[in-house]
């Protein structure tokens, strides 16, 4: 039951939720099905996500500071951003975060950090009106998991809000995973805000394509990602019904060859292990990684401990350090 559960709620967010908010089947006209009023099973409105998601993050794809999806803002994403220790809890985050992301997708909906630093955000009437959305759909979305469906099962009430739990972090592993696996691998590109002034349409293509990562695998897989694992071609087509993407896959990745450019695609378990090494190697300083060896650690560890307690003026050394080398 557990299990048909977490089944049923990846499916409902991937392959049904997030392709019918990108319009992919608007053209059916049929309401109940479309954009413009499905409501998913999940902690942030379908209204807020359509923006951060449809509006930002594939206008502004693996631009840093612009695109939240990429390291959804907690986390260091590229070695031209400063190192300072606090990233050494990357990994730690970056697993809660996945625990609870749907939650994690709501706050940055929210723009949750920025609008909280001042009290004239805090104040602004539309982001008050947007968090008491959230907290009105949160509040929704428990009363239904953990209160409505237990009750209606009666003396199975304690498995029963056990099972909506776990299938409800069952899917946040899952669709966190997917998500990574999309913008993050070693390898996929990342940009900086002033490289996209005066960028020219076929040059938002390029970085649809060098920013973006697919996962090779089966239908059944393909059907459980959203076909998110054809990550290229839906941020090249976003609003194409997903299932067209495996068709015209190899016409996408025949212009890839055609001009030279990496095509990124890899089984899940590589993508997934590629992310994740991306996430430990960025908490930690430049070259930190790609330098230490079983016979050298200890001298690293110091190291570490010199960078972590010393100061700015420690690490300023050590970057121009790793520059000159």
């Amino acid at each position: 039951g557990t299990a048909g559960l977490s089944v049923a709620k990846i499916l409902e967010n991937m392959e049904i939720g997030h392709n019918i908010l990108h319009g992919q089947w608007d053209w059916m006209r049929d309401p109940k099905i479309h954009s413009t009023t499905w409501e998913w099973d999940m902690a942030s409105p379908s209204a807020q996500w359509k923006h951060s998601h449809n509006e930002l993050h594939h206008t502004y794809t693996n631009v840093i500071g612009k695109d939240n999806d990429l390291g959804y803002g907690i986390m260091r994403v590229d070695e031209d951003q400063k190192w300072i220790p606090l990233y050494l809890a990357q990994p730690l985050w970056n697993f809660v975060n996945a625990c609870f992301f749907e939650y994690g997708i709501a706050a940055y909906d929210l723009e949750l950090g920025k609008n909280l630093a001042t009290p004239e955000r805090r104040k602004d009437p539309k982001f008050k009106a947007a968090a008491k959305q959230v907290l009105g759909k949160i509040r929704k979305q428990a009363t239904k998991d953990y209160l409505v469906h237990p009750a209606l099962s009666g003396p199975s009430f304690v498995p029963t809000l056990a099972a909506n739990f776990v299938a409800n972090v069952v899917r946040n592993l899952w669709s966190h995973s997917v998500i990574m696996c999309g913008h993050f691998p070693e390898g996929v590109e990342t940009y900086e805000k002033t490289s996209i002034e005066g960028e020219t349409r076929g040059e938002w293509y390029l970085r649809q394509m060098l920013g973006s990562a697919n996962i090779s695998g089966s239908k059944a897989m393909h059907i459980m990602t959203g076909n998110l694992s054809h990550q290229v071609e839906h941020h090249l087509f976003p609003d194409l019904p997903s299932n067209r993407y495996a068709e015209i896959a190899p016409k996408v990745r025949a212009i890839f060859d055609e001009y030279g450019l990496r095509y990124h695609t890899a089984s899940l378990p590589r993508q997934v292990g590629s992310a994740w090494h991306k996430v430990f190697r960025l908490s930690l300083p430049n070259g930190w990684m790609a330098a230490t060896t079983p016979a050298n650690a200890p001298q690293q560890v110091a190291q570490l401990y010199k960078l972590t307690t010393g100061g700015p003026k420690v690490r300023r050394a050590y970057d121009r350090a790793q520059r000159a080398a």
